[in-house]
């Protein structure tokens, strides 16, 4: 297996530094599109493993990648709990029973991952067998303060105004809310790992937008409870964990002691000064802005050879987006940034000695490209 992107969770040295995106299976792909045509709606295409199972894979099959993540969304857990999910088109995603009082919390149960959740773990156990062992699988899940968010909001928002009024003026009842959420997501992932997942990733998509205090309290707090009841090994190896929290650039030392084995970055932070920060507690993954794929090759190129010499050389590092890739993405801009990774990164992980550390490449200048095809296979 490419056990790579493992291997640099771990702090393990690595020939070059692995990369995977979040969103790569997505609206981008003209093959995404066609199976989401077929299958009727977002929704349906989740909930049908087969389906949920072929999106994942469909990436791979275009570019050589360290991880599968598998296709699914934040939102699984709330929509077991029988909130009305549905997606609207040009809004996002709506529950039609919001969550706003004492008593809708104390409606709400825990969903058993295996009855409830079923074809969450279906599409696990099916993405493991058509990998065959090329490369891990990463499972995932909404972090309990951003699943909250839009539970209590009944929506995507802008300003997230009621889930903040109820922190501010119940927070009583918003920890009533967050303790049930942070039982459900540990099940869930827990039940992903028996399945087949070979690494976990929480998505902490709205810790951003609070208070220094109050992420602490209402978001890292519950992350952490998570994580320290993860199985954090199975199938005779280690299971890592990677914390991301969209705007959390100012926090990563308290993400880095959570007991997580890895820090995911968005754009605005310094990989070299986040290195520094963390030091040898925790991997890093990310952080090139998502917007930098709408630009030429060349300027990807560069773009990927600074984010490679901010962090620098070793191990430790897996290559990332700040945040998902958007819909608006040409495939090939994907290939290029993957095969920039692949011809700069080798030289970060030269035994001592053997090699200088390169300059990164100018955002304007083309230099040959890597070996690996764009529309290479893992």
């Amino acid at each position: 297996m490419n056990d790579r992107l493992l291997r640099a969770l771990a702090k393990e040295p690595v020939d070059r530094t692995p990369v995977w995106f979040m969103r790569q299976a997505g609206r981008y792909l003209p093959e995404y599109r066609a199976v989401r045509e077929r299958a009727g709606s977002f929704l349906a295409l989740c909930s049908t493993p087969e389906l949920a199972c072929e999106v994942t894979l469909q990436p791979l099959r275009r570019f050589a990648l360290d991880a599968a993540i598998l296709f699914s969304d934040i939102l699984t857990i709330p929509w077991a709990m029988g909130l009305g999910l549905e997606f609207v088109e040009g809004e996002g995603p709506r529950f039609r029973e919001p969550v706003r009082t004492a008593a809708d919390i104390g409606r709400l149960g825990v969903p058993d991952p295996e009855d409830d959740l079923g074809f969450v773990m279906d599409a696990v156990r099916a993405v493991r067998r058509e990998l065959h062992g090329r490369v891990p699988l990463i499972g995932f899940a909404g972090s309990p303060w951003t699943l909250a968010t839009y539970m209590i909001e009944g929506r995507s928002s802008r300003d997230f105004v009621r889930a903040k009024t109820m922190l501010i003026e119940h927070p009583r009842e918003l920890h009533r809310l967050l303790a049930l959420l942070a039982a459900a997501t540990t099940g869930y992932l827990v039940a992903q790992v028996r399945a087949g997942a070979q690494a976990l990733m929480i998505f902490d998509t709205w810790g951003g937008i609070l208070t220094t205090p109050a992420y602490h309290e209402f978001s890292l707090e519950y992350m952490r409870r998570i994580v320290r009841r993860l199985p954090r090994e199975h199938e005779s190896r280690a299971v890592p964990v990677v914390l991301f929290t969209k705007g959390g650039g100012g926090w990563i030392e308290s993400m880095a002691q959570s007991g997580c084995d890895a820090v995911g970055l968005d754009w605005t932070v310094d990989l070299e000064s986040a290195r520094a920060r963390v030091g040898a507690r925790v991997a890093l993954q990310g952080n090139l802005d998502p917007a930098t794929l709408l630009a030429s090759p060349a300027r990807i190129r560069g773009e990927v050879g600074r984010i490679l010499a901010e962090y620098g050389p070793g191990s430790g590092h897996v290559f990332n987006l700040g945040h998902g890739i958007t819909p608006d993405v040409d495939p090939e801009h994907v290939g290029a940034c993957i095969d920039a990774v692949h011809a700069l990164s080798p030289e970060y992980h030269r035994a001592p000695g053997s090699a200088t550390k390169p300059a990164a490449s100018s955002p304007g200048t083309v230099r040959a490209p890597g070996t690996t095809s764009s529309s290479g296979t893992s």
